[in-house]
């Protein structure tokens, strides 16, 4: 069933913050990076921005632990896209529209104009997949803009998920999670079209494995 009516849709935004929220605050969260300065409450003592990407799968990490207004993430223009963004907004992210397949040349536009305004997040894979693939409007965007990509693998225990393409995660109360990222990947302004592939498949690959270690890591904790 497609909802469409305006109260309701900012109705469940309500709720849907409001549920992420408790869940979150009962969630042990654990951090490994690579490199300390992509941290985010490092980066932003720091005044260093980045592009910060996970997998739609374990957005519901980010989407508690980032939440902060420096923090502009992008949503697709698909037709859930608007209850993300109800939740999203509520939670304290910056909300872009648009993604790599639908309303991908404005999204760029966008989110390349809120680069004085703090970091990026992008969820490589959405809003359709491959699971676990990453698009190469990721790395676009990081030439344009001038950002470093900082790729996250994240992982929750034992988490319910759903039967969607992405086998989206939500976490058990009161379980453990854990977050590992690689140091970030540069991506030059010149960069041509074998320049892009090359950089996408490494980001791609370093991803992948942060989400494995990050999978292997939160069953031991």
């Amino acid at each position: 069933m497609k909802i469409e009516h305006p109260l309701l849709i900012r109705a469940i935004g309500c709720t849907g913050a409001w549920l992420v929220r408790r869940l979150g605050n009962t969630i042990d969260y654990h951090f490994r990076y690579e490199d300390s300065s992509v941290n985010p409450e490092v980066a932003r003592r720091l005044g260093q921005r980045y592009i910060y990407a996970f997998f739609h799968e374990v957005m519901l990490f980010p989407a508690h632990y980032w939440a902060w207004p420096e923090m502009h993430i992008l949503i697709s223009d698909h037709r859930d896209g608007e209850l993300i963004t109800q939740v999203i907004e509520r939670l304290g992210f910056g909300i872009v529209r648009g993604s790599t397949t639908r309303g991908g040349a404005r999204a760029l536009r966008e989110m390349t104009s809120k680069i004085d305004r703090g970091n990026l997040c992008v969820t490589p894979d959405g809003p359709r997949g491959p699971r676990r693939h990453v698009h190469q409007g990721l790395v676009y965007l990081a030439s344009r803009t001038g950002l470093p990509i900082v790729g996250a693998g994240m992982a929750f225990k034992n988490p319910w998920r759903a039967a969607s393409w992405d086998r989206f995660c939500v976490p058990r109360p009161h379980s453990k999670a854990a977050c590992v990222a690689p140091a970030p990947v540069t991506v030059p302004a010149d960069a041509d079209r074998e320049t892009l592939e090359a950089c996408r498949a490494l980001v791609e690959h370093r991803m992948q494995m942060a989400t494995d270690e990050a999978e292997a890591w939160v069953e031991q904790l």
